[in-house]
């Protein structure tokens, strides 16, 4: 009998705005959240701006070479500092100092409040409202409760130790794509950790790893990581490429795949050469942002030759089947005699979403 099985999240968590709402403070204001890579900030004035649903971010790279988090809102009138019409991050550099194109209000790239054009007023202590900012395997993480006391550290655990030997903090983006997926972000996450799927919906992918489909994917092991078909080792067309192992991986790291996913919005795949992040920006019960980013080794990104696709390729292949199924749940669920779903055995992982968000709504004080 399906009672035997655990269920899942309830409907209205996967449908319902007002639920996608409290989810939202309870978890996306109250925990560290990935924006991207601080490789994107290397020169003095560039930024990284984003919105999390209302709130609009910009995290600049100051004088020195320091990262600092603001609220892109100018002191003045609210103005945004950097006008975002359109989901997803952006990119760009700030020319000596950050000016409001409403009135040009302008703040040192530190935040404190450099000019008002035609006032006489002492801007003396006067800054950007600042935010919480923390960098772990060069991912930028921002906290919207500046009276956190929660390092990034403890919220990430134990993955960060399974994860020591790949040179995160080194890597650069070698390619980037961004999907918009019409599905909920936790139907993306439990998706992403369990491999009962695999077998129907990625036999390029089982091809490569066949563990991946064996037993409905039941027995793998995550932790030391999940072995390529003989003679293949990492995830492209062929199972193979030019470019060399990461320095300082183990012997099985050269030929397993690894994957994490860091609570609530990063999950890493990482192959022996290059690293594949996805950085999930929930839009609505309905939408979800994905910012994929392709990482790799610095020494293979300036080689003459350098060509990603054959990784990049390959991994798109793998997204599109991954959100088209991910979509068909999504208006699967919407039909009126769904009330919840289940969990079989070989998707335990998955369960720890629904523990994880279950408790995140526990904590929340309105």
């Amino acid at each position: 009998m399906l009672d035997s099985l655990e269920k899942t999240l309830p409907r209205d968590s996967y449908l319902d705005d007002a639920t996608f709402q409290k989810e939202w403070r309870a978890i996306f204001e109250q925990s560290w959240v990935c924006i991207g890579r601080a490789s994107a900030l290397s020169e003095p004035g560039d930024y990284l701006a984003l919105r999390l649903q209302n709130q609009s971010i910009v995290v600049v790279c100051g004088e020195q070479g320091d990262l600092s988090a603001f609220y892109n809102v100018c002191r003045h009138r609210g103005t945004e500092l950097v006008p975002l019409t359109q989901p997803g991050p952006i990119t760009g550099r700030f020319n000596r100092s950050i000016v409001c194109p409403y009135h040009a209000w302008s703040y040192h790239l530190d935040g404190r409040l450099r000019g008002t054009p035609h006032l006489s007023v002492d801007t003396t202590g006067v800054t950007l409202h600042t935010l919480p900012l923390a960098e772990w395997g060069g991912f930028l993480f921002i906290h919207l409760d500046d009276a956190t006391d929660t390092p990034l550290s403890a919220a990430l655990g134990e993955g960060v130790d399974r994860l020591a030997r790949y040179p995160l903090a080194d890597l650069m983006v070698g390619d980037v794509i961004t999907y918009d997926v019409a599905a909920n972000w936790k139907v993306i996450l439990e998706n992403y950790n369990e491999c009962y799927h695999c077998g129907p919906i990625h036999p390029e992918l089982c091809e490569l790893v066949p563990a991946f489909k064996q037993g409905g994917g039941s027995e793998l092991n995550w932790d030391d990581g999940v072995p390529h078909r003989t003679g293949a080792t990492t995830f492209t067309v062929s199972g193979n490429t030019t470019r060399s192992p990461f320095p300082g991986l183990s012997e099985s790291e050269k030929t397993h795949h690894k994957g994490e996913l860091f609570y609530p919005n990063l999950m890493l795949s990482l192959s022996m050469d290059h690293v594949a992040a996805f950085t999930l920006l929930p839009q609505s019960a309905s939408r979800t942002l994905i910012h994929c980013e392709f990482l790799f080794h610095p020494d293979e990104l300036s080689t003459p030759h350098f060509d990603s696709t054959d990784a990049v390729g390959f991994w798109d292949k793998v997204n599109h089947q991954d959100w088209a199924i991910c979509e068909s749940v999504q208006r699967g669920m919407q039909n009126k005699v769904f009330q919840h779903g289940y969990y079989a055995p070989m998707e335990d992982e998955s369960l720890d979403i629904r523990n994880y968000v279950n408790r995140k709504l526990s904590e929340l004080v309105e």
